[in-house]
């Protein structure tokens, strides 16, 4: 029930018909903040964006790090900031392991009282994916944020996925070198997304070697 929308060029005026939509039909609107760096990409440029986001209709703000960007520092700022602005809105975090950082991101983030954060099961985490759900689970039992979440229910879903990977890797449908980390996304600043799809297409035109 929940629709995530979003614009890369966080322009609220591209969203608003998407919101209205989701209002409309019940939906839990989520307008996500395309995060990225540069002069201009300050704390005040999003949270500014934010509340354009929170008078458009939004349910929830999602900060959405597509190519992995956010350090540990910048996330705690970001969040403190939103969350300072428009206390009542729920902020989710979104940021793939491709850099290295979304552990110690989340975990600043959660400290900087992020609302919820996204995660993947460990067999498809990493790389241009997500942090592991179990170990965020487990880095949270017995502190104020834990989850409740029984890590010997999540061990089950862990060994299904188990074989979804090694069938997909055998397919080859998911690449190993998709689930490593390269930090230097930071500097190419490619969104997860795009590298393995990028990835893919080259394969298909026997130019993987160019990657």
């Amino acid at each position: 029930d929940i629709i995530r929308i979003f614009d890369a060029l966080n322009d609220i005026k591209n969203l608003k018909t998407a919101i209205k939509a989701a209002n409309k039909e019940g939906g839990h609107a989520q307008v996500a903040i395309s995060y990225t760096t540069g002069p201009v990409f300050t704390d005040k440029y999003y949270v500014e964006y934010a509340k354009r986001i929170a008078d458009a209709g939004a349910d929830s703000i999602c900060i959405k790090d597509m190519a992995a960007l956010l350090t540990p520092a910048k996330t705690e700022s970001l969040v403190r900031a939103i969350k300072k602005a428009l206390p009542e809105m729920p902020v989710q975090l979104h940021t793939h392991y491709t850099s290295g950082l979304a552990s110690m991101c989340i975990m600043k983030a959660v400290e900087a009282g992020v609302d919820v954060v996204d995660t993947a099961m460990s067999p498809l985490a990493l790389g241009t994916s997500h942090a592991p759900t179990e170990s965020i689970v487990a880095a949270f039992q017995g502190t104020e944020y834990d989850t409740g979440i029984d890590l010997k229910a999540l061990t089950e879903v862990r060994d299904y996925f188990m074989g979804l990977r090694q069938k997909y890797i055998e397919s080859g449908l998911l690449d190993p070198k998709m689930l490593a980390v390269d930090a230097n996304a930071l500097i190419y600043q490619v969104p997860g997304g795009m590298l393995s799809n990028l990835l893919s297409q080259l394969k298909q035109a026997g130019k993987e070697d160019k990657l």
